[in-house]
């Protein structure tokens, strides 16, 4: 059934594995991205955002977009691959030019900077320190292009925070946000929306943020194949019954339904029926509301 609500889903990791049939390096079925975004659109997406983690992600997410009119793309690296910019071989200048030459090459296609910021939740990836100074050197990008920032954040928003006030004029999203009502507050004042997906809608704590935020601030996204919202999250059991799709275990995986544990942009109306649920709001209106804040971010130049 094609959905007449129109969504956006700005945080989507179509260049994993996941959709060419391969988990954790075994391959159990044929690839299925084709499926997936033609569910994808039946649901409602007008466009779709594919989210770049490191300069070779992001060329893939951009050759990607360009098959489709509805399929956009970012560009950047996630903190916890910002090792990358001194590789061997590599200088971190040269890194950044990379990045820099596929946004300007590309603008239209590529619509932010990122996946970058930081994550102080897993440093064993890359420390702190290291972080801190890749991210800044994105920033850059950011003023050069104007484009808006993708950003990630966990448990770090405090310095999160401290280094994006050093840069005024950008604008951007916390994508995958899972802090406090104070911290949405400090970037919300620096001009940034706030990206909910499953994973933002974890716990009973979460839930009480969100219904807090401000609808004019909020994007929606499904950080697909991640952060699907499961029966062990506390915003579950607000999911419309109408939104599910029907799902099968990978080795019994069939074109024509989802695979269990592999999250679609299809669920994003997972995201907006508990986001409506707990601010006791009607679902269509703040789907078009949404959808304006996201044109508003991404698509208004």
């Amino acid at each position: 059934m094609v959905s007449k609500r129109k969504y956006i889903d700005i945080g989507a990791n179509l260049t994993d594995l996941m959709y060419t049939g391969i988990y954790n390096g075994s391959k159990k079925h044929e690839e299925d991205l084709a499926a997936v975004l033609t569910r994808s659109f039946d649901a409602g997406l007008d466009k779709l955002i594919i989210t770049g983690g490191n300069y070779e992600e992001s060329r893939k997410a951009l050759e990607m977009s360009t098959t489709n009119d509805s399929l956009f793309s970012t560009a950047g690296c996630h903190p916890t691959r910002c090792l990358e910019f001194e590789a061997e071989g590599e200088t971190p200048e040269n890194y950044l030019d990379k990045l820099r030459n596929l946004i300007k090459s590309n603008i239209g296609k590529i619509v932010a900077v990122g996946e970058c910021g930081l994550d102080y939740d897993r440093v064993q990836f890359c420390p702190i320190d290291v972080q801190k100074k890749y991210f800044e050197m994105q920033l850059k990008l950011g003023d050069e292009t104007k484009l808006p920032l993708f950003l990630h954040c966990r448990n770090a928003a405090e310095d999160l925070i401290t280094i994006l006030q050093k840069y005024s004029g950008l604008k951007g999203v916390v994508h995958s946000f899972d802090g406090t009502k104070e911290e949405a507050d400090k970037f919300i004042d620096l001009g940034y929306y706030i990206g909910i997906n499953g994973c933002s809608l974890k716990t009973k704590e979460n839930l009480e943020t969100v219904k807090l935020l401000p609808v004019e601030k909020l994007l929606i996204e499904t950080d697909c194949p991640w952060c699907e919202i499961r029966p062990s999250h506390a915003g579950y059991s607000l999911i419309s019954k109408s939104s599910f799709h029907e799902s099968v275990k990978k080795e019994k995986w069939n074109s024509t339904s989802m695979v269990k544990g592999r999250n679609e942009p299809a669920n994003i109306s997972h995201v907006l029926d508990v986001i409506a649920a707990v601010k006791n709001q009607n679902p269509d209106e703040l789907a078009a509301q949404i959808h304006r804040n996201t044109q508003d971010l991404f698509f208004s130049a």
